[in-house]
């Protein structure tokens, strides 16, 4: 007799195993919650995440005319290392200041601005920063022709102040 066949079953045990049946399997659990909360959870989360990319886009091009004015302050900065240029650097930037205010507010409002008007209306916006060398700039140089009597830390420091105004001047709704 052969050790690895099996031994005949008896007919109890036979009977037994035909009326087996196969292991019933569960039904795969869904993705989706089988209830309403969730649904509308999942509905106020994606509202809010749209509201906040909305946001963020409709920012992002209200401050455009920041971005492309600092773009040109980089170029005027680069500038102020010549001696030659400095004058016209220092220029650019007292209008970039003036094309700034005049993308940010009411045209009415700004166009007309001058001398020591013009001066006050940039330190009154300027959302704290320090603006004092753009306001002499502004205000004393600009129209008295004394651009190029400004040392190189000088034009920077104006530089830097033009930098600030740009990043924190503040346009009320």
């Amino acid at each position: 007799m052969d050790k690895t066949a099996p031994a005949p079953l008896d007919l109890p045990t036979r009977e037994a195993l035909e009326k087996l049946a196969d292991i019933a399997m569960p039904a795969p659990m869904p993705y989706l919650p089988q209830t309403w909360g969730w649904a509308a959870l999942a509905m106020i989360v994606m509202a809010i995440i749209g509201w906040l990319a909305w946001r963020a886009i409709r920012r992002h091009r209200a401050n455009r005319y920041r971005r492309e004015a600092l773009a040109e302050l980089n170029a005027l900065e680069r500038q102020l290392g010549e001696n030659s240029r400095r004058p016209e650097a220092l220029a650019g930037m007292a209008a970039l200041l003036k094309r700034v205010a005049l993308a940010a507010w009411p045209r009415p409002e700004v166009a007309a601005l001058s001398g020591p008007a013009w001066a006050e209306f940039v330190r009154s916006h300027s959302g704290g920063a320090d603006v004092g060398p753009a306001l002499r700039l502004l205000d004393d140089l600009e129209y008295q022709g004394g651009l190029g009597s400004l040392s190189l830390p000088e034009s920077r420091q104006a530089a830097a102040a033009v930098r600030a105004w740009i990043e924190g001047h503040h346009v009320p709704a």
